[in-house]
């Protein structure tokens, strides 16, 4: 018997695991369904709870708060996975640039990073000082998941945390860091660099306190050309896959790389070292799973805004999916992006019970 790090959960404890099976691309009786986003805006409890902490930061600040919010889901809904609840700039953050959120812009930086000079007198940092509470967090959940089912810690791949950090926020057109990318190529290297680096020890760490999968979420990879991609986004993404602690409690742990807007690129992808891929809507999975040639598991795709839908009509959105991805293992359902602040409650509830419904047909 395998224990976790604290001597509380075992291996033998995990009592869903269907979706690290289905990652690994292992047999399960149904597919299995997590969300991306999950816990948020669309829950009352979750804004209840925000309000509660006082800001978003503050409540991805506090431990307990956070452990709160990312078992909201789980209360409401028979999901096969629970997802950290964080923020993908908590990163640069810890890296000293001064994160903050502006009401109706969202994420800022203080001090964005803009030349040679900041790229080089940028810090690592010890995951367990400047992001205790995201340790502790993970911690706390684990605890308070009893191995009902798994957790999955994630962070932002280094590309798109460039964007933002460069940025100094969100940004429509990426002029200031495509800038820099076009300019000074070798500065922005030795910049990614850094983040590969420091995404590495974060994932890790995350791993060590208990997460049981990790993702990188590439969100801007998609603004690239190939070549650029390649070059600026996936490299570095395989740097970090290369880097990660592979086994903890006795298993695998597997890893799941999403670009959202990189179908094109998903052979590439499936050469990256995870053990997933992500897959937004815009492809069909029958086509994805051509293109990866069942070399690694597929999470996806159904396009978020199908759970504007009446429940008819998201229960046949689901059988659209699951038929497309077809027989045999390999498949997490989820949407091709994060559940929308609007969707109704009972629209996610909806959509996962017609995956429970429809999915076993699938794994005889």
């Amino acid at each position: 018997m395998f224990l976790f790090l604290s001597g509380e959960i075992s291996v033998s404890e995990l009592q869903n695991d269907r979706l690290l099976r289905a990652l690994l691309r292992q047999p399960v009786d149904r597919t299995p369904v997590w969300m991306m986003r999950q816990a948020g805006r669309y829950l009352p409890e979750y804004r209840a709870t925000r309000e509660q902490a006082g800001s978003f930061m503050d409540l991805c600040k506090a431990p307990d708060l956070a452990c709160e919010v990312t078992l909201q889901p789980l209360e409401r809904f028979p999901l096969d996975a629970a997802i950290l609840f964080s923020d993908i700039l908590t990163v640069p953050d810890a890296m000293g640039l001064g994160l903050y959120f502006s009401s109706g812009e969202g994420p800022r930086f203080e001090r964005p990073l803009r030349d040679a000079k900041a790229v080089r007198a940028l810090p690592l940092f010890d995951p367990e000082i400047e992001l205790g509470y995201v340790m502790d967090a993970v911690r706390t959940i684990r605890k308070a998941l009893n191995g009902r089912v798994p957790l999955i810690g994630f962070s932002g791949s280094p590309w798109t945390l460039a964007t933002y950090m460069v940025e100094g926020g969100s940004t429509k057109n990426f002029a200031l860091v495509k800038g820099m990318m076009y300019r000074e190529p070798a500065v922005m290297h030795e910049f990614l660099g850094k983040l590969a680096d420091s995404v590495a020890l974060y994932l890790n760490a995350q791993i060590a306190a208990g997460a049981q999968a990790v993702m990188l979420f590439d969100t801007w990879g998609g603004v690239l050309s190939t070549q650029h991609y390649n070059e600026f986004s996936l490299d570095y993404m395989r740097q970090i896959i290369s880097q990660l602690t592979t086994e903890a409690d006795g298993r695998k742990v597997p890893v799941i790389l999403f670009t959202k807007g990189g179908a094109q690129w998903l052979p590439q992808m499936a050469d990256s070292g995870a053990d997933a891929l992500g897959v937004d809507w815009t492809i069909e999975l029958s086509q994805a799973r051509e293109l990866v040639q069942d070399r690694v598991a597929l999470q996806g795709n159904l396009d978020p805004c199908a759970l504007y839908g009446t429940p008819e009509s998201i229960r046949e959105a689901v059988a659209a999916v699951l038929a497309s991805y077809g027989k045999g293992n390999g498949h997490v359902f989820n949407l091709g992006h994060g559940i929308h602040p609007e969707i109704p409650p009972e629209n996610a509830g909806a959509m996962i019970q017609a995956v429970q419904d429809l999915s076993p047909q699938y794994h005889r």
